[in-house]
């Protein structure tokens, strides 16, 4: 990861088992994650490979989501389902909350 940076944020995750990881890098000065949103951080393990850890931006906080210890180089492929799962079920949990507050302003009038 380049210098300046706390990690990278990932705007798309491909269905396909060997489909992209879309990021843009993620200042280290940035404020903290929308909710919903995951970033990555990787660093060279003491031995071989990546340490690879993901975090969630909850409402309030950000949470440790998944950590991936000195995984191989190709460990794009190892998180990416991880990832695709979670940013579908941050999506469902979005559309839920918003189905539910539709609901109770309705029940209001």
């Amino acid at each position: 990861m380049p210098n300046g940076v706390r990690g990278a944020l990932v705007h798309r995750v491909s269905s396909l088992p060997d489909g992209p990881l879309d990021i843009s890098w993620l200042p280290a000065d940035a404020a903290r994650l929308p909710l919903g949103h995951i970033r990555l951080h990787w660093e060279p393990a003491s031995l071989a490979g990546w340490d690879v850890t993901a975090h969630l931006g909850l409402a309030t906080t950000e949470v440790h989501l998944a950590s991936w210890p000195a995984a191989p180089d190709h460990w794009p492929r190892l998180v990416r389902p991880t990832i695709h799962e979670v940013r579908g079920l941050c999506a469902a949990l979005a559309v839920a909350t918003a189905a539910l507050d539709l609901s109770h302003r309705l029940a209001e009038v």
